[in-house]
């Protein structure tokens, strides 16, 4: 898939640009029925347990953005209110389950007990 802003190839599942930041817009296809969204704790986006992750996807934003917004919001109504409700979202979102790479790219790795030996030139 290539960036609408940037014009760099960029993976298909992506939802931003690596390179330029912008938000990628998939046009939905047609006769394809819409994905039920669930909010749910990221498995690939997180730093601490994936709720400020999961909440970004889930919104179609930046996680940097949320993680931000939560911090700005926890420091202006007290640090403690903020901290508990990171952990009541902690335990109540569920994990989100690992995406599953749909490539040729398991054909191409060499075998788990491959060696490579440099040969002299």
């Amino acid at each position: 898939m290539n960036c609408g802003n940037c014009r760099r190839d960029i993976a298909d599942y992506s939802n931003f640009c690596y390179f330029c930041g912008a938000r990628q817009v998939v046009p939905p296809v047609v006769g394809e029925p819409q994905a039920y969204r669930r909010l749910m704790r990221s498995s690939v986006d997180s730093k601490i347990s994936g709720v400020c992750g999961g909440m970004g996807e889930y919104f179609a934003v930046d996680s940097t953005i949320v993680r931000l917004i939560w911090v700005l919001i926890t420091f202006f109504s007290g640090i403690v209110p903020g901290i508990i409700a990171y952990f009541v979202a902690w335990m109540v979102m569920p994990l989100a389950p690992y995406p599953v790479m749909v490539n040729n790219a398991a054909q191409a790795a060499p075998p788990a007990g491959a060696t490579h030996s440099a040969q002299p030139i």
